[in-house]
């Protein structure tokens, strides 16, 4: 290699390892062309704050492939005596440890100093995995000692991505908190990222792991408060980690688990999980399996190639479903109600007559629209999914409260011909919009009003989401009202209580939102799941209002009247006469779910408006980020490019060229260094139109669009 391409090499990777925290210059925390016993010489031996080594760096020009040279780093690092190598050429960093590991891997960068220290600490007492006890304290049901110990077989054979598909309400967090614990008194990690798709569920996580594992502390990662080093186990929403996980190395957790998050965790956020090289846990109650083009849902069918593709698997590390669940007697079975006076969606969409609708609800444009398909036909057929989205039936909101009432009242008669009443009690209703909720939350309250103890007391209350327009109730105080006080009764949700939501005392599920999508089905279906003895709980009623239950072939004559979804209905021969073709997305959207508090401290933090619009472009910027073929500086830039625009959230609406004459790209050599590294004028113009139409949804501005007089080379 000729002296020249080796330093230009050595240049980029140690920018690489300043990214990752080294000190170059302290002449102990880095050595260069390092003499070993033998003689040879490590290109870089990286040491411990005490000057002990503990990794060798072996170099190599651009051109060559780093993997090529992992003898030759096996052999520096069995010259000093440490058991981690990585491989670099400036572009790519590769790692392996040499006592674990047969082959390197690609990895997004450097490790920290203390994550080696950390790694090296606590090797010292690594114990083999099937020794150390699982803590049944924590977990005692022989399914969940099962998954345990399958897991642990996989990582003992050197497995690092593992996936568990668990059914709902049968303790997925309590079986992850003691599969930490046991790899934590192994030595096997040392520190634990725990992600949840919303704020909520980071507080049930967070409380379940300091009851259970109170020698490894945790917290609940707050936009813009950073990362408490001293903590074990770090709980954070998918949306806040997108924003803050390039500030960390790859080796900072050595174990990632991913809960029910976001679906696209596993498509296009999936750069967030594969910056760090961890051991990678996967949990879920969507049932995965190959066949997901089956799925009557293209975002399910994508959800679960994506999961899949992941962890490189056909199936699930460990699966426990919901039929063996009811059948051992860890969750309750079900009876479906299905409506009787209210029009539900057939095959062929959803039947409406002019009269039916309540057009004052409706704005300019949605009102002409249906002008237009009326005049053709009376009544039409529309997309099921556009009822209480785009217009509203007044008549069947009421008379879906009226139909709820009247089946506890003088009960239903179930489809094996026995008469049933179902348990009056504790119920959620699954609307579609904040007015939709608003409604039946009223309807069902008036409704109701002679079994109140007080006029001023709620029956029914509704919960939503946040997002945009006028600020949503105090959600968190609402939710924990109805969990812990008699009232309310009834608590109709929209995007709140869907997914991640225990209360045991659910007795009815009210479906009044059609769904496509078999896995939000399915989490909305396990709220009422669970078990509560307390109250005399032996089964739930899902009132199906939309027609959903049939849609995604639901039986509750399966397994002792409670049934799993079996398969999805066919679709009809023909397109139906639709309203219109929604685009609507009926799974959780990570921006949507994230809150803010202020910090206790009294330190400055940015307004929700501008953390929420942050957030936002934050997130397109990553899926911009995600498609790119970067190499590693280009990686560096596009990361303080993703920073400055998140910055200056609530003023920017394009970056333009002489952004790069600003703070902080100024210091690294402004426009000029930034043209060379994207490899000139012309393709660094293609890559500003690229984010700032994925970001902003306009082409930047380049020099030669401004008339600027900045000239290519």
């Amino acid at each position: 290699m000729s002296r020249t391409t080796e330093a230009f090499s050595r240049v980029k990777i140690d920018a690489l390892l300043k990214d990752a925290g080294w000190n170059l210059t302290d002449g102990t925390s880095v050595l260069f062309e390092h003499t070993l016993g033998d003689g040879s010489r490590a290109d870089y031996a990286l040491c411990d704050r005490s000057g002990r080594p503990v990794a060798a760096i072996e170099a190599k020009r651009a051109s060559v492939n780093p993997i090529a040279a992992q003898n030759q780093g096996r052999h520096y690092a069995r010259q000093l005596g440490v058991p981690f190598v990585f491989l670099s050429n400036g572009e790519e960093v590769w790692f392996l440890d040499r006592e674990t590991d047969s082959h390197a891997r690609r990895i997004a960068t450097f490790y920290a100093q203390d994550d080696l220290e950390r790694r090296i600490a606590a090797r010292r007492n690594r114990l083999d995995l099937s020794s150390v006890e699982i803590d049944r304290r924590i977990v005692d049901r022989e399914y969940q000692i099962a998954c345990i110990e399958a897991l642990s077989a996989e990582v003992s054979l050197g497995r690092r991505k593992l996936l568990v598909e668990m059914a709902t309400g049968t303790g997925k967090t309590r079986t992850a908190a003691a599969f930490v614990k046991r790899l934590f008194e192994a030595g096997i990690v040392t520190r634990v990222l725990f992600l949840v798709d919303r704020i909520a569920l980071a507080g049930q996580a967070e409380d379940a792991f300091s009851d259970h594992l109170r020698d490894y502390p945790c917290h609940v990662l707050r936009p813009g408060r950073g990362f408490d080093r001293t903590k074990r186990i770090t709980i954070a929403t998918l949306q806040t980690m997108i924003t803050e996980y390039r500030g960390l190395s790859s080796g900072y957790f050595d174990l990632v688990i991913t809960d029910e998050c976001h679906r696209s965790i596993y498509g296009k956020w999936s750069g967030t999980l594969r910056h760090f090289d961890g051991i990678q846990l996967g949990l879920t109650a969507t049932p995965c399996a190959a066949e997901a083009e089956m799925l009557p849902d293209a975002e399910d069918g994508h959800f679960v190639r994506d999961t899949l593709r992941f962890f490189e698997l056909a199936e699930p590390t460990f699966r426990y479903t919901l039929r063996e669940a009811i059948d051992e007697g860890h969750l309750v079975p079900y009876r479906i109600y299905k409506a009787l006076t209210v029009k539900t969606a057939a095959e062929e969409g959803f039947e409406v007559a002019r009269q039916d609708l309540d057009w004052t609800a409706m704005d300019p444009a949605v009102r002409a629209e249906f002008e237009e398909l009326f005049e053709q036909s009376d009544p039409i057929i529309v997309d099921p999914r556009a009822l209480e989205r785009r217009f509203t039936i007044p008549e069947r909101n009421r008379a879906i409260v009226r139909e709820f009432r009247d089946a506890h009242e003088k009960g239903f008669m179930g489809r094996d011909g026995k008469r049933r009443w179902p348990t009056r009690g504790k119920t959620i209703v699954f609307a579609v919009t904040k007015r939709h909720a608003e409604t039946l939350a009223a309807m069902l309250d008036e409704h109701f009003a002679d079994l109140k103890p007080h006029p001023s007391t709620p029956y029914a209350d509704f919960v939503v989401s946040d997002v945009g327009g006028d600020p949503a109730p105090d959600a968190s105080a609402i939710i924990k009202r109805f969990k812990e006080e008699e009232f309310p009764k009834i608590l109709v949700s929209v995007n709140m209580l869907d997914t991640g939501f225990d209360c045991p005392e659910v007795v009815s599920l009210v479906m009044a939102r059609f769904t496509t999508s078999a896995i939000l089905y399915r989490q909305m279906r396990g709220r009422g799941t669970r078990k509560a003895p307390h109250i005399g709980k032996t089964d739930f009623t899902i009132f199906d209002f939309v027609g959903v239950t049939e849609f995604h072939g639901d039986d509750d004559d399966d397994i002792g009247g409670g049934g799993e979804v079996l398969q999805q209905k066919e679709p009809g021969p023909g397109e139906p006469r639709m309203l219109l073709t929604l685009d609507v997305d009926d799974q959780i959207d990570p921006s949507s779910r994230d809150w803010l508090t202020l910090d206790e401290h009294g330190r400055i933090v940015r307004t929700a408006e501008h953390e929420a619009r942050a957030a936002e472009v934050g997130l397109r910027f990553e899926a911009w980020r995600g498609g790119q073929s970067l190499d590693a500086e280009q990686e560096r830039w596009a990361g303080l490019i993703g920073s400055r625009i998140r910055a200056d959230a609530m003023h920017m609406d394009a970056f333009g060229d002489y952004d790069f004459d600003e703070h902080p790209f100024t210091g690294l050599g402004g426009y000029e260094r930034a043209r060379r590294v994207f490899g000139g004028q012309s393709a660094l113009d293609r890559l500003i139109a690229g984010f700032n139409a994925a970001v902003f949804g306009k082409a930047g501005e380049s020099d030669s669009e401004r008339g600027g007089d900045r000239t290519a080379p």
